[in-house]
Order: C-alpha cells, then structure tokens, then sequence
C-alpha cells in the first residue's frame, strides 16, 4: 500500500478510520432493530414450475428437429415463430423442486448450509434399482458433476461435447507452442462449498488450490494502490466492516456514505433475521444495484471507485447493469460466513487441476465421453397439438448419428440451450421463457513479459527472471487484482498466483485478464494493445518491459447476463417433459453463473433424475414402456387406448 506523507497525515487517517468503524458499528446496531427501515421492495417473481412425473398417456407423433450446438462466435437471438405460437401448461407457480437432495440446494439454508460440501464429496448415496441410459449434451462442469452422481446411482452415462476439450466455459488447452489458453480468468472463492466438494471427492482439492491472503487489491492509474484488507483477530461481520472503514480506495465522505446504505441493507437485517435478509435480496432482481445502492444514501463515488470493478468481475456488467439481487447475493454470504470471501486459484491450469480429475473418476466408473461431437438432432414424441411428450434420443457427430437414451440432460450454456431446443419446445411455457435471457460477450487477454508487471516497489526486482523462480516465488503481487481504471476490471499474473503450468523458467509475468462487452468488437490486436497501454498506465514502471506473447479467446454469447428482471426466466433441472432435463449455471439455483453455479446445477439435476427413476410412474417405467412401443412400431402399428391398431405417422414422412 501507498505509505502516507507524514506522521501527521499517518495518525490523521488513523483517527478517521476510527471514527468510520464506529459510525459502521453504531449504524449496524440501529438498522438490526429496524427490520422494516429498507425500501418497499417489488413482490417476488413466479418460479419454473411444478415437473409431471407420470408417464405421459397420448398417442404421439414422432419428430426431430435440426440445431446447431454452440460455439464461441457472437451472432443475434434468433426470434423464432415459435414465440408466437400457443404456450401450453401452467409453468409459472412457485412449486420449483421435488427431489430432497435438489431441495437442499435452494432456499435460505443453502447459503450456510457446509454440510453441502459434504453432499457433494460423498455423491448420492443411492444406488437406482432401474438402471437408465443417459445422454448428456455438453462437457462442461455442470455435465461432467451431473454425470459424477448418475454414475455412481447405477446408470449408463454418456456424455456429448461439441468442442476438443471438456469444461465449457472453465475450459483450458495447449497452443501449438505448448502454451496453455484459457476460456477466462476463474478464481474460487471460499463459499464454493460445493465444488470444493468434488474436489475433494476427486483428490484435487488440496493438490491443487492455492489459497491467497484475504486482501481484495486494487491497483488504480498511477500505480495508486488500495485494499479491502479483511484480515482481523474478529471474523465476519466485523472483519468487513473495518475492511470498508479502513480502505484508502474510498474517501472518508463515500466511506460515510457506504456506511449509511449498507447499514439499511438486507445484509444487516440478514445478520439478526437471515431469512428475512435472504428473502429482501431475492425481490430485488428487477432493480439494478445502482438504483438500490444510492436510493437511500449510497455514493456515486463509492460505484465508480469500488463497486464497478467487483460489478464487473462477479458479471461483466457495471452496477448500473448488474441487478442488485446478484451482487447481494454474494455480499450476504460475505457478511455472514469469514471464509466466503477468501480467494483460492488453481496451481496451473483448470484441465490439469480440476477436469482431469473429474475425467479420471468418471472414465474409473464406465462413462463414455465424446469429444468434439456435437448434438445436432433431438428426436421427440408429440400429441395431437404438438406439444413435446418425451424425448427418444439425440443426433450427433458430423454424421448425424441418431443415439437412443432413456434420458437426455441438455448440460449448455445460455446459447447452446437456444440452438438446442426444438421449435416445438417452446409450446412448454418454462422452457419458451429460456428466450427471454440474455447474454454477455467478454474477452480474455494473456500476455506474457521478460519481467514481472506487478511489482510496484523494487525496480530491480521488477526486471530479475533469473534462476528457478516456480511455486509462486516471482515478483509482484500474489493475488486476484482489481481496477476501475481499466477496461479489464479484474486479473492476475498466473506465472505468480498459479505458477504449476503457467511459470516459465527466465520469463516473466503471465497477465491474464478479462475484458468486457467494451471490447468486445474490437480486432485481437486491438485488444492486446489496449491492453498493453492500460497496464502501463496503473503498473507505469511496467512500460521498460518487453511483452514477447499474447492471445485472445473471444466467448460470445455463453455467459448469462445478470441483469435486472432475468431471474424469473430461469428454467428448473427437471423440464415438464418427463425424461428431457436441463443443467448450466443459467438453471434456477441460489447463486451466480458461476463455477460453483454450474456445480449446483450438475448435483440437482442428478438429484431429480436419481429421485425420479424408480417406481410404477418412473424413468424406469417410462423407458420400458418406449422399448414396448417400439417393437410395435417395428411392425408400423400400434394400439390405441381402446384397443384398435393405429399407425404412427412420422414428420419426415410427409
């Protein structure tokens, strides 16, 4: 940190941040016995709806419909005629859940519930009596998890990605010169109960996070530094607030003005009430984080100089973008648990450190992984209005192979999902809602330097690459980084904070860093010269060192857009067609789009599958009944309900 000018200045700011803890803690204390003292707050918004476990009694028209899977390119949402069409069924009651283990998951309990980690260490702890094939389209963490757990159930899992690598959107390879590309900067923050627990279920939590000093570092232009430092003998939610009053980032009149809104937030009232908190945070989604923030007190200041750049690094959106139910979320668990807010990063890459592992238990259990095969088709029955009943199996691989499944989990993100979907989904009104979300485009930029960038204090240190300077030993500073004077609101150098694959023995830094949709449409090289000019202005010593590599990775449409008014378009796991299910960090869960998100996600659509596949009225059932149909149909007929024989009628006859 920036050393003050003078003692006299020293024991001025000293006695100002005494007296800015105090106005926290004597604000904190009036706002815990005034639960009703908040803004009147927008009624909740309906759930996804209640998911039809009975097998489904119509006769049904065969179809299949032709999709794209996704990819990394930008392109316009389609509006599709669909979107005019009849909406069948009641999706809209706040009747979300069925399966307990799912049920975990969500609500109030959720956010300080650890034994999740446990949940997710230990898997289901159910073994089916029907054995399903199951086909899940997408290889990222939510798919990869989801088939962790259905494996371990008992059934036959394989899994369909459409690109070379498993991970989606943690993915991570190797160029042509050995050098290891990632899809974005990915920190683990300490309220990841859930990954951490496939972690540890995989052997990779302890072998492979490194855990950062419980410091938020801004660096701004000038190489000005500032920090939430909340590293205090008092845990949460002390330690936050003499982090907030203690911070050179702010000044002393934004500081005050922070204390008073955070003071009249559902955060304080979650610390006496912590349903009445949880359930404030979830009805505030159709209002930005600007709007709730300075509505009663909150500073313009206080945004531009410390809320953008965590806006931006929890959502690639400003606070004026962001909804505020998303950065309150995070700020709940903040304020309620110490650890949540203490950064982890992977020592090396997310393929080495997270997916290999995760590869390993699923390849020792049977499942069967597909790799750059896409799903191009998925083949469903109809009614008589051609509304979707069940779901065959799936096309895929550039040969258009039809794969017969008892169940399909669709494990994509926000865009994949769009392609995916056959028209005539949508006539389902939770899964036509899907339409309505939107994304987010950002940019990820490496750059790599003959010395190291972040180090601010000694020249020379700065410029010395010499000898073996692996396991985090290289100059600067060993930590997620912040900036609300860049375009690039958060990054890192990985050659220091996750040095395993990303060091190079006589080479310097490896700055990672994430652009927005600011950037977005500019050339790569653009892009790296920009990012150039913006560390040169916050690290100005950086500008005598010579940068010998870059790439950029551009993700189009994957993200999901934390913006106000989205929540109530998230679609549950399970879908109200019986045997079609959904997984991605954009499915209804209780946190952000995000790695733990994406875990969520993976266990509940597990948890719903695994709860479903038993019984008269299950998958089980449900698949047994198809096979029954099918033998008839080998020979093109079919009784109907009253007995009679009945042909199918198939839409590519027509």
């Amino acid at each position: 940190m920036a050393s003050s000018s003078s003692s006299s200045s020293s024991s001025s700011s000293l006695h100002n941040n005494k007296k800015m803890l105090l106005l926290l803690l004597s604000t904190l204390l009036i706002a815990s016995n005034k639960k009703n003292s908040c803004m009147a707050f927008i009624p909740r918004q309906a759930r996804p709806a209640t998911i039809p476990t009975t097998i489904p009694t119509t006769t049904t028209t065969t179809t299949t419909t032709t999709t794209t899977t996704t990819t990394t390119t930008p392109s316009t949402t389609s509006s599709s005629s669909a979107a005019a069409a009849s909406v069948v069924g009641n999706d809209g009651v706040d009747t979300l859940i069925q399966s307990d283990g799912a049920k975990r998951q969500v609500g109030n309990d959720a956010f300080l519930n650890k034994n999740l980690m446990a949940r997710a260490e230990n898997g289901p702890g159910k073994i089916n009596e029907s054995k399903l094939n199951i086909g899940i389209v997408g290889g990222g963490l939510a798919g990869m998890v989801a088939a962790m757990d259905l494996a371990d159930a008992g059934h036959k899992v394989e899994i369909f990605e459409l690109r070379p690598q498993v991970g989606g959107k943690v993915s991570s390879w190797k160029d042509k010169e050995g050098n290891h590309i990632e899809m974005g900067l990915h920190v683990f923050f300490g309220c990841y109960y859930n990954l951490f627990g496939i972690m540890r279920r995989t052997n990779s939590f302890d072998k492979y996070l490194r855990q950062k000093d419980h410091v938020f570092e801004f660096v701004n232009s000038g190489g000005h530094t500032g920090s939430l430092d909340f590293r205090f003998p008092i845990g949460a939610p002390v330690s936050g607030l003499q982090a907030f009053a203690r911070t050179e980032q702010l000044g002393v009149g934004d500081k005050a003005e922070n204390a008073v809104r955070l003071a009249l937030s559902p955060i304080v009232r979650a610390l006496v009430d912590f349903d009445g908190g949880m359930d404030m945070v979830r009805q505030l989604d159709n209002i930005s984080f600007t709007q709730w923030f300075t509505n009663l007190g909150g500073s313009r200041g206080s945004l531009d100089r410390m809320w953008d750049a965590i806006a931006y690094a929890l959502g690639f959106l400003d606070c004026n973008s962001i909804s505020a139910r998303c950065m309150l979320t995070i700020f709940m668990l903040f304020a309620i648990r110490t650890e949540a807010s203490v950064l982890r990063m992977l020592d090396g890459s997310p393929q080495t450190g997270l997916h290999d592992p995760i590869l390993r238990y699923l390849d020792d259990r049977g499942v069967v992984l597909h790799l750059s095969t896409g799903c191009r088709d998925v083949v469903h029955d109809v009614d008589e209005q051609g509304v979707p009943t069940r779901v065959r199996g799936i096309k895929v691989g550039p040969k258009n192979e039809y794969r017969e499944f008892d169940v399909v989990v669709a494990a994509t993100d926000v865009r994949g999902i769009k392609k995916l979907l056959p028209e005539s989904f949508r006539k389902h009104a939770m899964l036509d809602r899907i339409y309505n979300l939107d994304t987010v485009p950002i940019a990820t930029v490496q750059l790599r330097f003959d010395g190291w960038v972040t180090e601010l204090k000694d020249e020379t240190r700065m410029m010395d690459v010499s000898g073996d300077q692996s396991d985090g030993r290289g100059g600067g500073i060993d930590n997620l980084l912040y900036s609300v004077d860049t375009e690039f609101s958060c990054f890192a150098d990985l050659a220091v904070t996750s040095p395993g694959e990303y060091y190079k023995q006589g080479e310097g830094s490896l700055i990672q860093a994430v652009f927005d949709e600011r950037a977005y449409k500019r050339s790569s090289e653009k892009i790296v010269q920009d990012c150039l000019d913006q560390l040169h202005d916050i690290f100005p010593s950086s500008k005598k060192l010579t940068c010998t590599w870059s790439n950029v990775v551009k993700l189009g449409q994957s993200l999901y857009r934390e913006k106000p008014g989205q929540d109530k378009f998230r679609p549950a796991q399970a879908t109200p067609i019986p045997n079609f299910f959904l997984a991605g960090s954009y499915t209804f869960q209780d946190y952000l789009d995000s790695m733990e998100g994406a875990t969520r996600s993976g266990l509940m659509v597990a948890d719903e599958i695994i709860s479903r596949a038993d019984g008269p009225d299950g998958l089980g059932a449900l698949a047994k009944q198809l096979k029954e149909e099918q033998q008839q149909e080998a020979t093109g007929k079919k009784k109907d309900g009253n007995g009679s024989a009945k042909s199918l009628f198939f839409a590519d006859e027509a």
